[in-house]
């Protein structure tokens, strides 16, 4: 099926495409700016409002299933009715609900507001892709969509600066007033995006409604629904190594070799230096040498790089191990929407990308608390080597899905 985007092996973007990449980009980094803000809040909430730990735990995982829950729906929606609408409706709601949380003052509030959130950034990621998708070459869709997951990452460092200028001056509540700025995008997203000619012509052609193509494409034989849970287990390997970077590998090694982090701002921006850096780089191996090999060759990476944080002695070391280890264990993030879109079609490709990402957060996301578990009762040598083990059982599992096979070599 020929797209609006087929400009095939040029470095020139249309207009549009330039606006598709710049509004997911954008979209993305709010997103993860808005999800990050409870994360330095979380003190701050707890002491105010007191808080008991299991009560503030219960938060995140409430925002995952919110996540889970608006993806299934939002990708429904974007399927069945337009990206571009969609898009702007699922930022408007994570907007709208971040900055309601200024008002918050219980915690029956927060578990709502925070429910609210999920939904709408668990909806936004797999209309963005699907844009993507569909106004790219297939042989530029991996290293666009990384484009797009390194927003998320520049979402991040806007978190941890705005809540280190606001928080102190005034409160946890200002900070999530900034929530409403997103708002803004739906503006130009609305007014420079429209519908693409591929995701048209699917309309077109196609008659049969989203849920019943949904199950056809994702779950109705053995084969469709194993390729399906196959790359579910994938992505929830993929979200289970990134929280056990970004939450528990700084504290793991300060406490167990005993080195003295001074700001865990130095760990963060050398960490997500690295992602952002393996994220590009992914993308342009997953284009020109297929699927196989790139996640062959980061996943392989992934295993050995985050066991050699038991070789961390200094501060230099570690941050130096925990740039290359984001390098391999997060670049492979954007790979998966440009691996999800080229497998299942355009009529399903929205909630294709949001069930099998959100799947992954919502399960990957309690490595947290299986780590921390670990750390309890075992060395570190053990828990290094466990998550060394998630990243070889996802290299098992991607190898033995026959549809890459056909995503192998740029054309």
């Amino acid at each position: 099926m020929k797209n609006t985007a087929t400009i095939a092996h040029t470095h020139n973007l249309t207009t549009k495409q330039k606006w598709t990449i710049a509004s997911t980009s954008s979209g993305f980094a709010l997103e993860n700016m808005d999800v990050l803000f409870l994360s330095f809040t979380m003190s701050s909430m707890i002491s105010q409002l007191h808080l008991s730990g299991g009560a503030a735990g219960l938060i995140g995982s409430i925002t995952n299933l919110g996540m889970l829950f608006g993806g299934i729906l939002f990708g429904l929606i974007g399927d069945r009715f337009g990206r571009v609408k969609t898009f702007t409706y699922t930022i408007f709601i994570f907007a709208f609900a971040t900055a309601m949380m200024a008002f918050a003052n219980n915690i029956n509030e927060i578990y709502i507001l925070r429910f609210l959130a999920g939904i709408g950034a668990g909806g936004e990621y797999g209309v963005g892709i699907a844009m993507i998708a569909e106004s790219f070459h297939k042989n530029q869709i991996g290293k666009m969509t990384s484009i797009a997951a390194i927003g998320g990452q520049v979402g991040a460092i806007l978190a941890a600066v705005l809540a280190a200028l606001i928080i102190p001056r005034f409160g946890w509540h200002a900070l999530f007033l900034v929530g409403i700025v997103p708002v803004v995008l739906t503006y130009f997203v609305r007014r420079h995006l429209s519908e693409t000619d591929e995701f048209i012509q699917s309309q077109q052609e196609h008659h049969e409604s989203t849920i019943k193509a949904v199950f056809k494409y994702m779950f109705s034989s053995p084969k469709v629904a194993y390729q399906s849970g196959a790359l579910m287990v994938m992505t929830t390997v993929q979200i289970a190594g990134y929280f056990g970077l970004m939450n528990w590998l700084p504290i793991i090694v300060q406490k167990q070799l005993g080195l003295n982090v001074s700001s865990s701002s130095l760990w963060m921006i050398a960490t997500i230096i690295g992602m952002s850096l393996g994220m590009m780089t992914f993308g342009t191996v997953l284009d020109y040498f297929g699927p196989r090999r790139a996640f062959g060759i980061f996943l392989i990476a992934s295993a050995l790089m985050v066991y050699t944080i038991t070789l961390a002695h200094s501060l230099v070391s570690l941050l130096i191990i925990g740039a290359v280890v984001g390098f391999f264990s997060n670049g492979m993030f954007g790979g998966y929407g440009a691996v999800i879109s080229r497998l299942y079609p355009t009529e399903i490709r929205s909630t294709a990308n949001n069930v099998i990402v959100n799947v992954g957060r919502a399960v990957g996301g309690f490595s947290s608390v299986v780590i921390g578990i670990l750390m309890d009762h075992y060395s570190l040598t053990v828990v290094m080597g466990s998550l060394s083990a998630l990243y070889l059982l996802s290299l098992v599992t991607m190898l033995t899905l026959p549809g890459l096979k056909g995503l192998t070599v740029k054309k």
